[in-house]
């Protein structure tokens, strides 16, 4: 039998009562606040204030639409139920707008930040993220992270000028590590900002102790696991990995997905009203963290299609990328690096004031740059275009 639980009686007045006085939250972010590199630029508007203007800045941005053909967990899957990039993003959205309206925390900068965090993930989910990672870390010492990659996207690729807000928290968003209680480090300086970015490249730990600067980057952080946990267990019974969600345990957050949306919702509001920090109580953290624990054990440690990666994907990501990089070393601008990256980067050019040093980029960053961009299906595409004679034959699983 389901368990939906609901906002305490006295939380839930609380509320009404201050949105009846039209109370706002002293803790959420101001459309006044919004600071960006080029500050005379983008001006708020009544009808597209700050971070309105951030939403559709991201959803413009051309990597924008190939989420809906991006891994979530599941890859080489010809099945339209099961969740791609695109859901995962607009159920972080509605789950942390969800968070932040009982918060009276700023929508516009929630959703800004949810539907960017993923714009940098690589084909093939973390798995393509690990292996493209490992190239580069060989070629370079440098790191790949795709929460870095989601801001590079959004403030190298293409600088739209997104305010520093929204930025940070992409790159704070980081769902594989929960905590109990989600304090925000404000700060108002870019070149903070870009001393992450910078840290994050070269250190891997460092990835670990970012901290959104923003109690609705924090919303976002936890959203991201409240979104994919439950999620992932119904793609996982629908591709007939689990015969149903009883295979978990029961804890109070639940085991369903609408169970642990819900009741995850409920108990951030319950303990983060009126505070200046996002809280759990710690039942619900424990029950948390062993319920994303048994995800890893259940559905992301036993993927069919580990064995497909390490045989198959990952030497085709290996030869994908010297060849790329073979022909940016050669200049041949009729080459596939110029023609579907550079020069198709190149035609947004005219609405970025900033823009021509990005070809200035390191070679090997460019290349990465363009892997990570690609869809599942145009990465495979791309290594069949190169090696028409060594054709690896990748097998989708069908609906049949």
């Amino acid at each position: 039998m389901p368990n939906y639980l609901a906002l305490s009686k006295e939380t839930e007045e609380k509320i009404l009562e201050d949105r009846l006085a039209h109370r706002e939250n002293p803790y959420a972010c101001k459309n006044e606040a919004a600071i960006r590199r080029r500050q005379g630029h983008d001006a708020p508007t009544l009808i597209r204030p700050s971070f309105v203007r951030d939403i559709q800045k991201i959803m413009n941005v051309p990597y924008y639409v190939r989420y809906s053909d991006k891994t979530q967990v599941f890859s080489l899957m010809k099945n339209d139920d099961i969740s791609r990039r695109s859901y995962h993003v607009q159920l972080v959205s509605r789950i942390a707008r969800n968070i932040g309206e009982a918060l009276q925390l700023n929508l516009d900068l929630i959703e800004a930040i949810a539907l960017g965090h993923d714009i940098g993930h690589t084909p093939f989910g973390h798995a393509g993220e690990r292996k493209l990672s490992e190239i580069y870390r060989e070629r370079t010492g440098k790191y790949f992270n795709h929460n870095i990659q989601s801001a590079r996207v959004l403030d190298t690729i293409f600088p739209v000028n997104l305010s520093l807000q929204t930025l940070d928290g992409i790159i704070c968003h980081n769902g594989e590590m929960e905590l109990m209680e989600y304090r925000p480090v404000p700060y108002t300086d870019f070149a903070v900002f870009d001393k992450k970015m910078e840290t994050c490249i070269h250190d891997q730990k460092a990835i670990k102790k970012l901290v959104p600067a923003t109690l609705e980057g924090c919303v976002v952080r936890v959203s991201d696991i409240i979104a994919y946990l439950g999620k992932d267990r119904q793609d996982a019974m629908k591709l007939g990995f689990l015969q149903s969600d009883a295979a978990f345990s029961t804890y109070e957050i639940g085991s369903s997905n609408a169970e642990i949306i819900n009741n995850m919702t409920v108990n951030l509001v319950e303990n983060s009203y009126g505070k200046p920090y996002l809280k759990m109580d710690q039942a619900y953290f424990d029950a948390f963290s062993k319920a994303k624990k048994e995800n890893y054990e259940m559905i992301y440690q036993v993927d069919s299609n580990l064995a497909l990666y390490e045989k198959k994907i990952y030497p085709m990501f290996d030869a994908v990328y010297e060849k790329l990089l073979s022909e940016l070393r050669a200049g041949n601008k009729d080459s596939i690096i110029y023609t579907h990256h550079l020069d198709y980067v190149r035609q947004y050019a005219k609405y970025y004031q900033e823009y021509p040093s990005y070809e200035q980029e390191d070679m090997d960053d460019i290349v990465v740059d363009f892997i990570a961009s690609m869809t599942d299906d145009f990465f495979i595409d791309l290594y069949h275009h190169y090696f028409p004679n060594e054709r690896e034959e990748i097998a989708y699983k069908g609906y049949f």
